[in-house]
């Protein structure tokens, strides 16, 4: 048996993709099975609040391959097996959940936000930095928004913390006004001349950070 825990780090799981993918419910916990190696084994997959794992079962006498498990057991047959298993895996994962990266209210509030008005959802462009990922303008794709988890001290600050921020596009003359290296950071990563920092743990009203968001986009369009 494996447990899944590992896959659906950041990851959320959206029910209804579940039950589009083929699984049913039972007893409150979400199964799905499915035949691999010309239907003489099968992948079972179960997900409940509590507990998720999956294994393969040999068709032939109903017992767990304990094999498909064990991370030295090889060997053409079983590496078949494994392939054919993980391959399920990785399409359920990418089928039938969303990204979760970003954990604060603040943050999770911005994405919703996004998404309602400008039907626009987060990109997650680089494999080697999983907690950055942008909004573009789906018009002529100029970015408009960037959500990071960095380290205060990246932004000048003397503390080693990881906070999660928000650039944005900002008017060029209305920068120097803007940033107080506390709550409003010059662009991180981004054209310091064009883009602003801020961070989303409370310190900003989101009636505000929203605000700077409409003017991102606005900006965006030309």
């Amino acid at each position: 048996m494996r447990r899944l825990e590992q896959y659906f780090v950041n990851k959320a799981i959206d029910e209804e993709k579940l039950l589009k993918f083929g699984f049913m419910i039972k007893d409150g916990a979400y199964c799905y099975e499915k035949k691999i190696c010309d239907g003489a084994f099968k992948v079972i997959i179960y997900l409940s609040e509590n507990l998720q794992y999956s294994k393969v079962i040999d068709v032939l006498d109903n017992e767990e391959y304990v094999l498909a498990d064990i991370s030295d057991a090889g060997g053409d047959f079983v590496g078949r097996i494994k392939d054919e298993y993980e391959k399920i895996l990785m399409d359920m994962v990418d089928s039938c959940t969303d990204p979760d990266v970003f954990k604060t209210k603040q943050a999770k509030e911005v994405i919703h936000y996004v998404k309602e008005k400008y039907g626009d959802e987060l990109e997650f462009l680089w494999k080697k930095f999983p907690d950055n990922a942008i909004w573009r303008n789906k018009n002529n794709q100029k970015w408009y928004g960037i959500l990071m988890k960095v380290s205060k001290r990246k932004l000048g600050m003397e503390s080693d913390e990881i906070s999660e921020i928000i650039d944005v596009r900002v008017h060029q003359e209305s920068i120097a006004g803007l940033i107080d290296d506390q709550k409003i950071f010059a662009g991180y990563h981004m054209n310091k001349k064009h883009w602003i920092t801020i961070l989303l743990d409370g310190s900003i009203e989101i009636e505000k950070i929203l605000a700077f968001v409409d003017d991102s986009y606005r900006l965006s369009c030309k």
